[in-house]
C-alpha cells in the first residue's frame, strides 16, 4: 500500500534527520522535494499545495527551530496536516433510529463496486446485524450474477428481479427487508465506464424513491486525477455522504487517496485492503497517515490479532512456550493464524521500520509456500522432534515438498534458532508484545 510513496518520503526524513540544525533554507529544500514526491504520486495540485503551506507556517514557528530535535519534529507536523488532509478523526456510518438503514452505493464500473458492497455486508454481519443485497445494476447482467454469487459466499439474501427497472427494485427491496427483519439494506446501483447523464439520473431517482441514510460513492485508488474528477462530478449530482478506496492492496500510487477528500469535503469512510471479502476495514486517517510516511499501524494490526487469535489456543501456546514445547506443529498452526489476517506484505506494513528492509527481502506470501509445503511434507514424529531429521529424512523431506535439500537445511536452522530464543524466554517472562497483541501472559 503506497510503497513508492512511502520509499519516496522516507529519503526526504532521511536527510531531515540527518540536519544538525534546521533552518528556513533547509526547511524550504524537504518541503520541496515533498511536493515534488506529491505531485509524482498524482495528488490534486491545488491539494499539495494547500498541504505544504500547512506544514511550512508550522515548520517555521520558534518551537521548531529551537528544539533539539528539529527533524523529528517537522515529520511530526507532516504526520499531523497528513492526518487532517486525510480527514482527522474517524468517520461512522450513520444507522437508522428505526431499521432498516439503507445504504446506496454509488461509483464507476471497474472500481470495485459490487465486491465492496458483499464486502460490507459481510462486515455488518460480523458486527451483529442482518444485511441484505439489492441487485440494482441492470444495465450489467454480470453485476446482477456476481452479486449474486458474493451473497451465496456470504450467506447474505440478495434481491434480484431481472425484469424490473433500478428504481423499482430499489423501493421494493425495503418492504422485503422490513419483512424479513433484516436491518441493513446495502444498494448496488448501476456503473459505467465514465460519467454520463442517463447514469446520473437514475442514481438521482433511486435516492429521490427511497430517502437513503447514507450514500457511498466508491473510489478505484489506482486512478490517480481520474478518480477524483468522477467523485466530483458525482458529488455534484448526489452530495453522497462518504467515499470508499479500493484496490489498496493494489500498486496505488496514492494520488486518489489523499485528494478526493480534501476536493469534495467529505470523509472517507471504509478501505478496501484485498481481494478476500473480510479485507475491507474502516478508515482511520491517522492510521494511513502512519503507513503512508512508513511508521507503520501497530494499532490495527493488533486489532487484527485479535480478531484472529483463538484465546483458549493462545492459552496453550503461551504454556508450550514456558515450557520451551514449541513445535513445527505448532509454527505451521500460527503460519495458518498469519495467513487469516491478511497478504503477509500488508501485514508487514504495520510494523514500524519494515519499509527499510533491504529491497531485495521477500515479504509476499509465496515466500511462506515453499515453508508450509516443508512442513506439511514432514512426519507427524519429525514435526514434533526436528533434531531426528538426518540426511536422508531430510532428502526425502525436499522431494515431498518440491524443494531443496539446502531449503530443507535453512528452515531446520531457522527453527532451531527459534526454539533456542523461546528457551531462553521460558526462564523469565515472555515479550510484552505478546500482551499487547491479546494473548493471555
Amino acid at each position: 500500500m503506497f510503497e513508492e510513496l512511502t520509499q519516496k518520503l522516507e529519503l526526504v526524513f532521511k536527510k531531515l534527520r540527518g540536519q544538525g540544525k534546521i533552518t528556513e533554507a533547509n526547511i524550504a529544500d524537504s518541503l520541496r522535494e515533498i511536493r515534488r514526491v506529491l505531485l509524482d504520486a498524482d495528488v490534486n495540485y491545488k491539494v499539495v499545495k494547500q498541504f505544504i503551506d500547512d506544514v511550512q507556517k508550522r515548520a517555521l514557528g520558534q518551537e521548531v527551530l529551537q528544539s533539539i530535535t528539529p527533524g523529528q519534529l517537522i515529520i511530526k507536523i507532516i504526520h499531523d496536516e497528513l492526518s487532517k488532509l486525510l480527514g482527522v478523526s474517524k468517520a461512522e456510518i450513520a444507522f437508522a433510529p428505526l431499521p432498516p438503514t439503507v445504504i446506496m452505493v454509488t461509483g464507476l464500473q471497474g472500481s470495485g463496486k459490487t465486491t465492496f458492497c458483499a464486502k460490507l455486508a459481510n462486515h455488518f454481519k460480523g458486527k451483529g446485524h442482518y444485511p441484505i443485497l439489492v441487485a440494482a445494476d441492470i444495465h450489467r447482467p454480470a453485476a446482477i450474477d456476481q452479486l449474486e454469487m458474493l451473497g451465496r459466499q456470504i450467506q447474505v439474501p440478495v434481491v434480484v428481479e431481472r425484469n424490473k427497472g433500478a428504481v423499482e427494485i430499489a423501493e421494493e427491496s425495503i418492504e422485503q427487508a422490513r419483512k424479513g427483519a433484516r436491518d441493513v439494506v446495502i444498494i448496488d446501483t448501476a456503473g459505467r465506464l465514465h460519467v454520463d447523464e442517463e447514469m446520473m439520473r437514475e442514481v438521482e431517482t433511486i435516492k429521490a424513491k427511497v430517502s437513503p441514510h447514507e450514500i457511498l460513492f466508491v473510489v478505484d485508488s489506482m486512478t490517480g486525477q481520474d478518480a477524483v474528477n468522477s467523485a466530483k462530478a458525482f458529488h455534484d449530482r448526489l452530495d453522497f455522504d462518504g467515499i470508499v478506496l479500493t484496490k489498496l492492496d493494489g500498486d496505488a500510487r496514492g494520488g486518489a487517496a489523499l485528494s478526493v477528500r480534501a476536493v469534495v469535503n467529505e470523509p472517507i469512510k471504509f478501505a478496501s485492503v484485498g481481494e478476500k471479502l473480510d479485507a475491507l476495514e474502516p478508515f482511520h486517517p491517522d492510521r494511513m497517515a502512519s503507513r503512508i510516511l512508513g511508521m507503520g499501524d501497530v494499532v490495527t494490526l493488533v486489532e487484527k490479532v485479535q480478531q484472529q487469535v483463538d484465546e483458549q489456543k493462545a492459552r496453550k501456546l503461551e504454556e508450550k512456550l514456558r515450557k520451551a514445547e514449541f513445535t513445527f506443529e505448532d509454527f505451521f498452526d500460527q503460519l495458518q493464524e498469519i495467513k487469516k489476517m491478511g497478504p503477509l506484505q500488508q501485514v508487514l506494513g504495520m510494523i514500524p521500520g519494515m519499509n527499510r528492509l533491504p529491497a531485495d527481502v521477500s515479504l509476499d506470501d509465496h515466500a511462506l509456500v515453499h515453508v508450509e509445503a516443508i512442513i506439511q511434507s514432514m512426519t507427524r514424529e519429525e514435526r514434533r522432534k526436528p533434531h531426528i531429521i538426518n540426511g536422508e529424512r531430510r532428502r526425502r523431506i525436499a522431494l515431498g515438498s518440491g524443494t531443496s535439500v539446502q531449503e530443507v537445511n535453512k528452515i531446520l536452522k531457522q527453527f532451531g534458532e527459534m526454539q533456542k530464543m523461546m528457551k531462553r524466554f521460558s526462564k523469565g517472562r515472555l515479550p510484552h508484545m505478546f500482551q499487547g497483541m491479546g494473548m493471555p501472559v
